[in-house]
């Protein structure tokens, strides 16, 4: 997305948009991509899926009961 268009969905300035949006690209978070007059946006899967791998690492899942036959 755009940022007109991400700015037209929530009630923020340009100018806050644009200084998050400095903040979460300086974190890896999303990517910005200029295409002609416009920057375009989008978030940096890759992060999330790293964090959600550590989540899975500290958090296992259980294993299921085995019954006794």
């Amino acid at each position: 997305m755009t940022a007109g268009q991400i700015a037209e969905r929530f009630d923020i300035t340009k100018g806050s948009l644009s200084y998050h949006f400095n903040i979460l690209k300086s974190a890896g978070l999303i990517r910005c991509e200029r295409r002609a007059q416009e920057q375009v946006y989008s978030l940096n899967t890759s992060v999330f899926e790293e964090i959600a791998a550590m989540f899975l690492e500290l958090f296992p899942s259980p294993r299921p009961l085995r019954r006794k036959a």
